[in-house]
């Protein structure tokens, strides 16, 4: 084989989406990496990851726009990868969007196959493509520690008459995703509730909280009976998911007037209606 065949082999592999095409092109031990592997990664995992991949944009594609030979035992291609998201990517809907990802890969090649490939893109370039915020940021500076959260909405503006709190330890980063996406398949059952008025989420390094707005304390119990969230109780109970973790509700002592401010003027009003001044006020937003 040629000094560039294997990786000609490799490219026309990952285009006509064949991963053991791509597995056989390497060496024994051969590992790929990109910014979103976390590292090498070889064999089984390769086969994961590539498979992941094309589930997500099964019609992806890859354009060679520059392979050359830079050394011996080592070669670069500058690629332009083109996709479709029409199947679900880290747990959530497809998006429907096409997005276009420019990069390059080096390879170091040993007895005519791929030794090594070492990917360099933008990572954050397809999540924004598709509709995904991308948040730098710090995990902790000094007592703060930063993560992200998510609210949850039906649009409904009456005041709570109880909240429900949920926290869990989750044991590690596969932990967390398994909770999240049982947190989203909960959450979706919950807007069918009729006493379901809201819900806020965080999760903030492993620690992961949601809480819930409802009509009333009874309200909030029909989560622990029905749908998706009875389920994932057995994933907390039998110890695989969190380390620890606690479920409570809270009924209301004070809630103060909701304030709107008038758009003519700039004056805050009690409640939704007339400003003083005789223009109307904006609608009230949820309240939760």
């Amino acid at each position: 084989m040629g000094d560039l065949e294997a990786v000609r082999q490799y490219l026309d592999a990952w285009t006509r989406r064949d991963a053991d095409a791509i597995l056989a092109t390497l060496n024994d031990g051969g590992s790929y990496e990109d910014p979103t592997t976390g590292g090498p990664i070889s064999g089984e995992a390769i086969r994961a990851y590539v498979s992941g991949l094309w589930s997500a944009f099964p019609d992806l594609s890859f354009e060679d726009v520059g392979l050359a030979q830079t050394a011996t035992d080592s070669a670069s291609v500058q690629w332009i990868m083109r996709g479709t998201n029409t199947s679900s990517m880290m747990g959530l809907p497809p998006s429907g969007k096409a997005v276009i990802l420019r990069g390059a890969d080096f390879f170091t090649l040993r007895d005519g196959k791929i030794q090594t490939v070492t990917g360099y893109f933008d990572p954050g370039q397809v999540p924004r493509q598709i509709g995904l915020n991308v948040v730098v940021q710090p995990h902790q500076v000094g007592p703060f520690k930063f993560g992200v959260s998510t609210a949850v909405q039906t649009g409904k503006t009456q005041e709570p008459g109880a909240f429900s709190i949920t926290y869990l330890e989750a044991k590690d980063a596969d932990s967390i995703q398994k909770v999240r996406e049982g947190s989203r398949a909960s959450l979706i059952d919950m807007l069918k509730m009729d006493g379901f008025i809201g819900a806020t989420t965080a999760v903030i390094g492993t620690r992961m909280v949601t809480i819930s707005a409802w009509d009333s304390p009874e309200d909030s119990r029909r989560v622990m009976k029905e749908g998706a969230h009875s389920e994932a109780q057995k994933g907390f109970y039998d110890g695989s998911l969190a380390s620890q973790g606690y479920t409570s509700v809270w009924t209301k002592h004070r809630v103060n007037p909701f304030f709107i401010r008038c758009d003519a003027c700039g004056r805050m009003n009690r409640g939704a209606g007339i400003c003083s001044c005789g223009a109307k006020l904006p609608a009230a937003a949820p309240y939760w």
